[in-house]
């Protein structure tokens, strides 16, 4: 019984060894800059300014006209609201005020979130692509290339991936000539 979990043991460890052994491959790119190549960004801000245009600014004039209508009514010294429409317009004044106050903040959020909204399909693109070279290439790890201080030009991804992706890579500057 005791040669027998020795050679499953000695079995596992050279499994596990050769396993360590095995060859890794890094390689890296600027998803931000594949990002800026597609097209669909161009539509990007118009659709962001329109978003705010047609949805945020409204609300923020509903918020407004509420406030001032609410606030006509509580301090309304003519036709006094009765004591209970009273004690709710205390309680909803402040909050509305809060609102309007943090409304820079609730206008952020929502951008952000529209932003993310609109980019999600475009990464998700980008990373099946990104996959894709990788596995085709034999990368087992693809880093973001702004974490490398130093990497070697042939791990650059950008290439594999924007053609993968149908993308243009703008033409790299000529080196300037030497004197």
């Amino acid at each position: 019984m005791k040669k027998y979990v020795a050679i499953i043991a000695l079995i596992g460890l050279l499994g596990f060894t050769n396993a360590s052994q095995a060859q890794i491959k890094i390689g890296y790119i600027n998803v931000e800059n594949v990002l800026s190549l597609m097209p669909e960004i161009n539509k990007f801000d118009s659709i962001l300014t329109r978003y705010q245009q047609d949805s945020i600014n409204p609300q923020y004039a509903s918020l407004i006209q509420t406030y001032q209508y609410k606030d006509s009514v509580y301090k309304d010294t003519l036709k006094p609201p009765p004591a209970a429409v009273k004690k709710q317009l205390e309680e909803e004044l402040p909050q509305l005020i809060n609102t309007i106050q943090n409304w820079q903040q609730i206008v952020n959020q929502a951008m952000e979130a529209k932003q993310n909204e609109l980019l999600a399909p475009l990464y998700r693109k980008i990373y099946d692509a990104i996959r894709a070279v990788a596995k085709e290439k034999g990368y087992t790890h693809v880093m973001n290339k702004e974490t490398l201080l130093v990497a070697p030009d042939a791990d650059d991804m950008i290439a594999a991936v924007a053609a993968k992706l149908k993308l243009t890579l703008p033409k790299a500057p000529a080196a300037p000539a030497a004197k």
